[in-house]
């Protein structure tokens, strides 16, 4: 299919997700022109000759271009170019002329836009608007934040349907100013697209990929919605950002063509016609922020255009490496290529003159009496998501050049976990948690045209706190840019759509002088992916589950009273600590009260016994490996052995492997089973902390019975 031909066209400013878009051609194997919108503001519209970017047009900086879509009259060729910035909608013809600028009423910037005929969808974090003609239509206040937003084809279903991505795992399909309905989705949904670029055949069908790497389809009826299919993230990649259709087989039947945060562009095809099998990947070095599938470095040749946050434009193109014909045809690619260099190489060489010329006269210029320094400003993109799978924090930066070195310090105890991606060299510096509050001082030096880093973290559920990362850049004069990421309380829980009511449940009330939006506040303070804004109506209820342990959490809360419902005690104790820390910092009186069901200590034991039994069997596996190999060489073999011995032998690489991704994976579960022994005597008012050595002991003999005797014994 692709010859592996990967053709770097051009480089612009850093990129925002979704703001790359091909023209349509004129011709029918005419090249397709690129139009590109940057955060400094430019949009830049290019074509390709003889594999040299042609500029077509090129607008003056300005603010921030958070998206770019094409439009026209419907049923015509989509080739006006529309762009966000701020909150201002601009349109542009394809030579560049400017015909719209429309201030629109929104008070904070647009986040997501998409443009059918003359209807305009416009989100901004948490708000959605619809102009029809740049005049207002309809309005609608979203639960939590919008991260994009499709309408589905007016000329195929015939009314308006717009569909809005939203962070609690939902897709809010509207109808005017209301909702129609709500279609629960497996992750934080980041991107929708319509399937096969219109919506198939019904035209109902959409395409929407989430943060934690899925993509589905599903096809949205007037009434409810049809889950088609969804693949699933096995591989462990990146999150989707950008999504298009486009037959680059030839084969009569568009791909799937997908861009996600970790460089990984994806094809997939549709071999068995229901669902999509991966055809082929590639990697970038940097995350996609777009991707088109079109006819744009040579005519009659296909390929994929990705954009990269950085601003680089790669394509991979259909184009064979060596093309049939005489030598004289060989002979005339060789010249191309020669004078291509020659270029390259002068061009090169004015940019390295040019770059010391630059460095000398800021040398003179910072020695000088009225030196002014100059601190370079760079882009940092960054990441900090809690993973369901191992339930640990991916902490991902990029920038928009090469990093030299990150620094990472947290004032409380969490783990870093290996990465495999990651090919930076760790240190750690030894730390004094009393005077300084440091628990963790790492550093990563990374390796040359490092641009992108990712980390991992496990936290301890009830010690919260904040994790900052100095980021570098490899720029002179040296600068470092501090981001910082709030570990909550109950930062291991993640937000769901339901829970099991049948399981036994411990309550937590509270009553007070508090004003809804007061303890909203404290549990946006207490449980992460909850909506910073407070929410519309008089109450509201979240459900979560700890990725750890699979123990869970309801929270139902209103205007001076909250319901905290959970089968963990040790979550309702961190949760009565905390809020009432919180309200004495605003000086509210809460009246406190709580219901202990005995059966949820036995139940959420049953559930975390197997995780310490797996977990002490790899224990004593791993500590078993070097006596193993020192009598496998020194008898010559390993037939004398059990076989349960010579199986940890055989797999001792794997073994070896898990356990050094699970560093204190143990020691958590044995910190967790004293917080839920201490925990349940503090509610009845007893102090059994002197009893933890001897349920260490316990814990050491791994008998599930004989734990649950204990608890119950302790009394």
């Amino acid at each position: 299919m692709f010859n592996n031909k990967n053709i770097s066209f051009k480089q612009v400013g850093v990129t925002s997700q979704k703001t790359m878009k091909l023209l349509p051609a004129s011709g029918r194997k005419a090249t397709q022109k690129v139009v590109v919108g940057d955060q400094d503001g430019v949009i830049t519209c290019f074509g390709i000759k003889k594999g040299e970017a042609v500029p077509v047009f090129k607008t003056l900086p300005g603010q921030k271009i958070a998206r770019l879509e094409l439009g026209g009259a419907l049923n015509t060729p989509q080739e006006k170019i529309f762009v966000a910035t701020g909150s201002e909608v601009r349109g542009f013809t394809k030579r560049g002329k400017q015909f719209l600028s429309f201030e629109t009423n929104l008070t904070e910037s647009i986040k997501a836009m998409h443009i059918s005929g003359a209807d305009l969808f416009l989100c901004a974090s948490y708000i959605y608007n619809h102009y029809c003609d740049c005049k207002d239509q309809h309005y609608y206040l979203s639960g939590d934040k919008i991260n994009d937003v499709l309408c589905l084809p007016v000329e195929k279903v015939n009314c308006i349907t717009p569909v809005l991505a939203c962070q609690d795992r939902v897709l809010r399909v509207l109808q005017g100013s209301d909702l129609l309905y709500e279609v629960e989705v497996s992750g934080p949904p980041t991107v929708l697209a319509l399937n096969n670029g219109n919506g198939s055949d019904s035209g109902e069908e959409i395409v929407f990929g989430t943060s934690d790497g899925k993509v589905g389809l599903i096809q949205i009826t007037g009434s409810n919605p049809v889950h088609k299919w969804e693949i699933g993230n096995e591989k462990k990649r990146g999150g989707i950002l950008c999504i298009d259709s486009f037959d680059i087989l030839g084969d009569g039947v568009k791909e799937l063509l997908i861009g996600r945060d970790d460089g990984v562009l994806e094809v997939y095809n549709f071999e068995s016609a229901d669902d999509p099998v991966l055809r082929y990947d590639h990697a970038l070095s940097e995350s996609i922020a777009s991707v088109q599938g079109g006819c744009v470095g040579k005519d009659g040749y296909d390929e994929i255009l990705a954009c990269t946050y950085s601003g680089w434009l790669t394509g991979l193109t259909t184009e064979p490496i060596h093309r049939e014909g005489g030598s004289g045809e060989e002979l005339k690619l060789s010249q191309e290529m020669q004078s291509k260099i020659s270029s390259l190489r002068s061009e090169l060489e004015h940019l390295q003159m040019k770059v010391l010329q630059e460095r000398e006269k800021y040398q003179q210029s910072s020695q000088s009496s009225t030196a002014v320094s100059s601190v370079p400003a760079f882009s940092v993109n960054d990441k900090f998501t809690l993973n369901k799978d191992d339930a640990s924090y991916s902490l991902i930066l990029e920038v928009q050049t090469a990093i030299d070195n990150v620094l990472v310090q947290s004032d409380v105890p969490i783990d870093l976990l290996d990465v495999d991606k990651n090919s930076a060299v760790v240190s750690f510096s030894s730390c004094d948690s009393e005077p300084n509050s440091n628990f963790l001082l790492a550093t990563y030096r990374c390796q040359a045209n490092t641009t992108r880093l990712e980390l991992k973290v496990r936290s301890i559920e009830g010690q919260y706190g904040t994790l900052q990362a100095y980021v570098t850049p490899r720029i002179q004069p040296k600068t470092c840019q501090v981001h910082q990421y709030q570990i909550k309380p109950l930062s291991l829980h993640q937000r769901t759509h339901s829970i099991d009511h049948d399981r036994p449940m411990n309550t937590l009330m509270l009553k007070g002088q508090f004003s809804f939006a007061e303890i909203h506040s404290w549990v946006v303070f207490c449980l992460p992916e909850v909506p910073e804004k407070t929410p519309a109506g008089e109450s509201i209820t979240f459900y979560f589950q700890n990725t750890f342990l699979g123990t869970q959490l309801e929270s139902t809360y209103r205007k001076g009273e909250g319901f905290f419902k959970s089968d963990n005690i040790s979550t309702i104790s961190i949760l009565k600590d905390v809020l009432s820390k919180e309200a004495t910092k605003r000086k509210i009186n809460l009246n406190i009260s709580y219901d202990i069901n005995e059966e949820s200590v036995r139940y959420t034991l049953k559930l975390i016994h197997p995780k310490l039994e797996y977990q002490q069997l790899l224990a004593k596996k791993v500590h078993l490996i070097d006596a193993l190999k020192e009598l496998q060489v020194h008898e010559g073999n390993v037939d004398f052995l059990l076989p349960k011995y010579r199986s940890i032998l055989e797999e001792a690489d794997q073994l070896l492997e898990e356990y050094k991704k699970q560093p204190a994976h143990l020691e958590r579960l044995y910190g967790m089973i004293t917080d839920l022994f201490i925990d349940k005597f503090k509610f009845k008012g007893t102090n059994v902390k002197t009893k933890v050595p001897l349920l260490l002991e316990v814990l050491d003999g791994c008998d599930q019975d004989g734990l649950i005797a204990f608890f119950e014994a302790a009394a």
